[in-house]
């Protein structure tokens, strides 16, 4: 027989929370009553949990449902306006910073271009005093988010590569943010970032497994399997872009060839343009962003060179789907990020290489789509990270201030 201490109890009381403000960030309003049942509470448990996340303030009453046999119930809701997280994206050319409700909602983005300080130090020293500003000026923010590039050794706490930017490897983010502020910072690579956003933002009944590919100006993924991301040992799990697509191909800065990143991502697209100036004649003063969507825009229009472009980069990003339905096996892949952008006709080659290659099973249990969520929003990963970690250590966040008498009224059989 064994012996429940306090603590354990306790952190059993923390886990039933933390399963109660999913449960209603994911579905929207519910009763006590459904949500008891959905996630095998007796009433009294939820009744108690529901008081103590209402006296906090992380939920709220939304008035009377309808219930089984005319009765009626009091609805909840995870009350997602009255605290905000700043969300952070550093990526090679820009770093920005977004104010968000706990719905996700922006309220407020920043853009600096990271080239336009001369070392990543001062950088960081102005991402820090933008924080500050921001927190001066804006109330009831309890959380950041940082999404960085990948592979990000999360125990160490910097990125082990950053094509193209060599001198980022030297950052250690965790050192330099994890106690800069009176609230927690929580570091992400960047794909994992966005597999987040789509798994809280864009709810949809396969978002249990799902894998987000970012093709940005790198190539990374984020794995979500039964509801939990995909990390291992050291953080850099699922790390696609330096998968090799081309054994005799072209080095990479990670120290392997042909790696996936060197010829689908925003900065191989940018390479290619400028190697050939007569696809998109100033490629070089435009930023990989623009000559991406220069090229884009070019196909478009039915230029047959940029179409083709577009078709050859759409055949690795292919390869790279092979690889994800082969070794994740996800319910859906979702593209997202700045290549996305070619829009269908890329995502008609990517599906067209999988059918080729994968398995017929897996291809029909596979959808492979584009993201829904704003392109431009990159910090929206940023801020999901932050609302992750408020959603599964609410007591870190929500303490109860008064006891609400009121709502043992509503406790009584509600069901």
């Amino acid at each position: 027989m064994t012996t429940q201490t306090a603590g354990d109890q306790q952190n059993l009381s923390e886990y039933n929370r933390s399963r109660t403000l999913q449960y209603l960030y994911h579905h929207g309003i519910a009763s006590r009553a459904q949500i008891a049942q959905a996630l095998h509470l007796t009433p009294a448990a939820l009744s108690k949990i529901s008081n103590h996340l209402l006296s906090s303030g992380a939920i709220i009453e939304t008035g009377p449902l309808e219930g089984k046999g005319n009765r009626r119930s009091i609805g909840l809701a995870v009350n997602t306006g009255q605290y905000r997280v700043l969300g952070v994206k550093f990526a090679r050319s820009l770093i920005q910073i977004g104010l968000f409700d706990l719905a996700g909602s922006a309220q407020a983005v920043w853009v600096d271009q990271a080239t336009d300080y001369p070392t990543p130090a001062e950088a960081i020293d102005a991402v820090k005093q933008h924080i500050r500003a921001i927190m001066r000026q804006f109330t009831n923010i309890v959380a950041i988010g940082m999404a960085v590039p990948g592979p990000y050794l999360r125990s160490v706490g910097h990125t082990a590569v950053v094509s193209s930017m060599r001198q980022w490897r030297e950052v250690n983010f965790k050192a330099e943010f994890e106690h800069a502020f009176d609230i927690p910072v929580i570091i992400e690579q960047d794909a994992r970032a966005g597999a987040l956003a789509q798994y809280l933002f864009d709810p949809q009944p396969r978002n249990e497994n799902l894998a987000y590919y970012l093709l940005g100006e790198g190539i990374g993924l984020g794995v979500i399997d039964h509801g939990s991301v995909i990390n291992g040992a050291l953080g850099t799990a699922t790390e696609i872009g330096h998968v090799s697509v081309d054994v005799h191909g072209i080095p990479c800065d990670c120290g392997n060839v042909g790696c996936l990143e060197r010829y689908c991502s925003a900065v191989a697209i940018h390479d290619l343009l400028n190697e050939d100036r007569t696809i998109v004649p100033d490629s070089p003063a435009l930023t990989q962003h623009e000559a991406c969507i220069a090229l884009f825009e070019l196909a478009g229009r039915g230029d047959t060179r940029a179409q083709e472009i577009v078709r050859r980069i759409g055949t690795y990003v292919g390869y790279g789907c092979v690889t994800i339905c082969n070794a994740f096996n996800p319910s859906r892949i979702v593209i997202g990020d700045i290549v996305a952008e070619a829009g269908e006709p890329l995502l008609d080659r990517v599906r067209e290489v999988v059918r080729e290659r994968v398995l017929p099973e897996l291809v029909e249990s596979t959808a492979i789509e584009l993201s829904t969520l704003p392109t431009d929003a990159a910090v929206t990963g940023a801020a999901a990270v932050a609302i992750m970690y408020i959603l599964d250590h609410p007591s870190r966040f929500f303490t109860p201030q008064t006891v609400h008498n009121a709502t043992t009224n509503h406790n009584n059989q509600e069901r």
